[in-house]
């Protein structure tokens, strides 16, 4: 199937909010650097997230709560200058949007200052609503992010599901009255992503959250088969990456200690 044609320009929220009305599904991928931050711009991805994951996924920490603010400025900076076209999103890092609204919407403006970057992406309930909010007023475009939030995992009692259907709607209308533009809903029920879908004026974007809403988001590293570990049973695998990338190494290798590399196509002078 051909993927719907998007525009040549930035994708804008406006372009979100256009797409939900029109029933299109928004696409999100995760980039860390400048050559997954090329190939998700090129895929057409509608959004190209610079999530706090690059703790776990790059630094191989064993969750993203030691992801510092100067880290994502350093990753979202790079992958700013590589994307052109999609929107780019970067993590505001725990635990800047517990800190009070001034200190929060500063350190949102020096994401947005100093990597280039579109929005940014912020964990939290209803109590953190004038969080939001006051990001949003100093000019700031906000992606929410309710259910499973990984940087409240020990308070959550680790990766699993979020069942309070009453609390995830408290926290997605919440977030989208303070004005976030777009929620991610991550590892919630299929029916409580569907009702929650249905009820915001803002798009919905899930992660192990069911087909019903408005988008999906993926961690590039999992759906292009490159994790080392196992991943989430709500990922697909669209390649063996890392199975390739060993086989060549290991073909490199064996070149070297052949001798069979470098040769004379190789070889310089």
């Amino acid at each position: 199937m051909t993927p719907t044609p998007r525009p040549p320009r930035r994708v804008t929220v406006l372009d979100l909010a256009a797409a939900r009305a029109e029933g299109r599904p928004l696409t999100m991928v995760t980039a860390y650097d400048w050559p997954t931050g090329r190939l998700a711009d090129e895929s057409g991805v509608d959004c190209v997230l610079v999530g706090d994951s690059v703790a776990m996924v790059v630094a191989g920490r064993s969750s993203t709560i030691p992801a510092t603010l100067e880290q994502m400025i350093y990753h979202g900076e790079i992958v700013a200058r590589a994307v052109t076209r999609s929107m780019v999103v970067v993590d505001l890092p725990f635990p800047f949007q517990h800190l009070g609204v001034r200190t929060a919407v500063e350190a949102c403006a020096r994401i947005l200052k100093e990597t280039g970057c579109q929005a940014v992406k912020l964990e939290g309930t209803a109590g953190q609503a004038d969080v939001v909010a006051g990001i949003v007023a100093a000019g700031i475009p906000v992606m929410a992010h309710v259910g499973l939030r990984p940087q409240a995992v020990h308070q959550l009692g680790g990766y699993r599901m979020q069942r309070d259907e009453e609390q995830l709607m408290t926290d997605a209308r919440a977030a989208a009255e303070a004005g976030a533009f777009a929620v991610v809903l991550e590892c919630i029920p299929r029916a409580a992503a569907a009702t929650i879908t249905a009820a915001l004026p803002v798009p919905t974007i899930g992660i192990g959250a069911g087909p019903d809403c408005s988008g999906q988001v993926l961690v590039m590293h999992d759906l292009v088969g490159l994790s080392p570990d196992r991943v989430p049973r709500f990922v697909r695998a669209y390649a063996d990456v890392r199975g390739t990338i060993g086989s060549a190494l290991a073909r490199w290798r064996a070149d070297v200690e052949r001798r069979d590399f470098p040769g004379p196509d190789e070889t310089l002078g």
